[in-house]
């Protein structure tokens, strides 16, 4: 594949964005390529590009030999593509969603029995060819995805984030399947994906910015110019969110992000560890993530500022570890027994455990494993099967309407309205928990100047970039000041810097007082929790800190596991599964 002066602009109102801003590069056959970059910088327009799905404004597209604009179709017909959003018919079974691919796609009814088996197999679906799409948990409908675009074998795959929203343990079979499909069928693959860890798993990255290609080469190749400038930062006198945010603000501090049991910090060129009291720093080497953020920071993405969402309040970390969550131990969330059936299945099971005030609390599991179903119930949007929860010291089984008052939620999916503008969505949630007159506007202001929505407020939502849908989400969900703020996988999908920005505002939040319960899929992120809970079949397997349950894992052959080690192997063991790691 030749891409040469690639543009591609869209129209906005009176906006006109360029999505694709003079793209080049080449894709090398028989390998897996990354396309990398942050939120709106064109990968998906880049995508649909290629597939022959929309017309450049100018510029060349050479894909499989074929010239994309004059023969569309012909392309269409030469490769895969899976987009982020595919297609599955949720109330067609497994195989009847596999027989509609392969009509669609002119498979001849000679050929499927064997490619289905071939790709049963691959995807570990055979088990399940009766099940309706619509009942398979988020990693399998990944799965059943690709099979459905793969029945009929393409030289070119193209992946959009095919690993957005599911576990680890599903990430890691969806990568054991695209390494066979390049190895065993010699497939090209081109895979956008917002995992930075994913991208060294690429034999290249391209990196894009704001329609632009900034660099293509081996991952490992693109920090080059980092050495010593990587340090890794470590105290035992404060909390890791309280150090992380600390080093962040310093001057000549690029990115400084939670990792293991201290902060990993990237300097301007040049720079040196900045002097903090009772801070503990040693080099480190580099890697993709840094050389990531180091691009980004000198094409004009700056630090985000400091976040004032929950004020300037600092509880210090009471045990001189800096592990102590902080809090005034007072319970505002409280759960025993919790369960919760739809007929004869049972999704939560029995379930314990208490919440402080400030604290944030990680709820973590496999797809499937009853962490947006405990949500829903704590969030009062489904009522219990059995058992007490009590939020905000208010029995929810017995007055959802006055606990509802005290909490904000924002849903794992997209849940505003689309067709408002953005100032628009804000005001109606505002009214909606009854602000008027002098306070509503000051929470309209705050808004706006928080998350920084100022240049987008006429937008529609449903036009925003994927980051600033989430921080109009999560500016909603603020409007009232909500005693507790109950987050589904909020950053899914969002790329690596807004996450780092939002977790900046979870952290002063937490300050302030306000109680986080969060749910996620990116173990990196369960760093930033207090505690957390991690979640199986509906059932707690365990409960701690990040770093008790990473030290709960160490074996002789894994003295320093991470927190995706610790996960992958807590619920393999308890699953039974035989997943070898990638």
């Amino acid at each position: 594949m030749v891409v040469e002066g690639l543009c591609k602009t869209f129209r906005s109102g009176p906006r006109e964005i360029r999505a694709v801003d003079g793209a080049a590069f080449r894709l090398r056959t028989g390998q897996v390529t990354g396309l990398i970059g942050p939120d709106g910088a064109g990968k998906t327009t880049l995508m649909r590009l290629i597939a022959g799905l929309l017309v450049p404004d100018r510029g060349s597209l050479s894909v499989l030999d074929i010239d994309v604009v004059a023969d569309p179709l012909s392309v269409q017909a030469s490769i895969g593509y899976m987009p982020q959003r595919f297609g599955l018919y949720e109330d067609l079974s497994v195989q009847e969603n596999l027989d509609l691919y392969a009509d669609l796609q002119g498979l001849a009814a000679a050929e499927r029995p064997g490619r289905y088996r071939e790709l049963l197999a691959m995807t570990g679906l055979e088990p399940f060819t009766e099940r309706l799409a619509g009942r398979l948990s988020g990693g399998m409908k990944q799965k059943l995805g690709l099979a459905c675009t793969l029945v009929r074998p393409p030289r070119l795959l193209l992946l959009d984030e095919p690993t957005v929203g599911v576990d680890p343990i599903s990430r890691r079979e969806l990568w054991r399947i695209v390494y066979r499909l390049v190895e065993e069928e010699g497939m090209s693959v081109l895979l956008s994906t917002a995992y930075l860890d994913e991208a060294e798993r690429c034999a290249e990255v391209v990196l894009m910015h704001e329609g632009r290609v900034l660099g293509q080469q081996a991952p490992e190749r693109f920090g080059a110019d980092l050495s010593g400038r990587v340090w890794y930062a470590q105290s035992q006198q404060r909390l890791r969110r309280h150090l992380q945010v600390d080093i962040a603000a310093m001057p000549g501090v690029l990115d400084a992000v939670i990792d293991g049991d201290g902060v990993r910090t990237l300097l301007e060129a040049s720079g040196q560890p900045p002097t903090l009291p009772a801070v503990d720093w040693q080099p480190v080497d580099h890697r993709f993530e840094d050389a990531f953020v180091a691009r980004l920071r000198a094409s004009g993405r700056g630090k985000p500022e400091a976040s004032h969402a929950g004020g300037s309040c600092r509880p210090a970390a009471s045990d001189g570890n800096g592990q102590s969550p902080p809090g005034d131990d007072t319970p505002m969330i409280e759960v025993s027994d919790l369960t919760r059936r739809f007929g004869d299945f049972v999704a939560v099971r029995g379930i314990a455990f208490a919440v402080r005030r400030g604290e944030i609390f990680g709820l973590l599991g496999a797809n499937g494993a009853g962490k947006s179903t405990t949500f829903r119930m704590l969030s009062g949007l489904l009522p219990a099967s059995e058992g007490r929860l009590s939020v905000a010291g208010v029995n929810l089984r017995q007055a959802a309407a006055r606990a509802r008052a005290r909490l904000g939620y924002m849903s794992q999916t997209f849940a505003l309205y689309g067709v408002l503008t953005v100032q628009q969505n804000l005001r109606f949630f505002a009214r909606s928990y009854g602000l008027r007159g002098a306070r509503l506007r000051e929470r309209l202001d705050w808004a706006v100047d928080e998350f920084d929505l100022g240049p987008l407020a006429d937008e529609e939502a449903d036009n925003l970039p994927l980051g600033y849908k989430q921080r109009l989400a999560m500016a909603c969900a603020l409007m009232h000041e909500p005693d507790i703020l109950f987050l589904d996988e909020p950053t899914s999908g969002v790329d690596p810097l807004e996450r780092r920005a939002f977790w900046n505002r979870i952290s002063a939040l937490a300050d302030a007082g306000v109680t986080i319960m969060v749910t996620t899929h990116f173990m990196d992120e369960a760093e930033y929790c207090d505690r957390l809970v991690i979640m199986s079949r509906g059932s707690i397997l365990t409960e701690g800190s990040p770093q008790a349950i990473r030290r709960d894992a160490r074996r002789e052959d894994r003295p320093h596991p991470s927190m995706e080690d610790a996960f992958v192997a807590l619920i393999e063991q308890t699953e039974g599964t035989a997943r070898d790691a990638t």
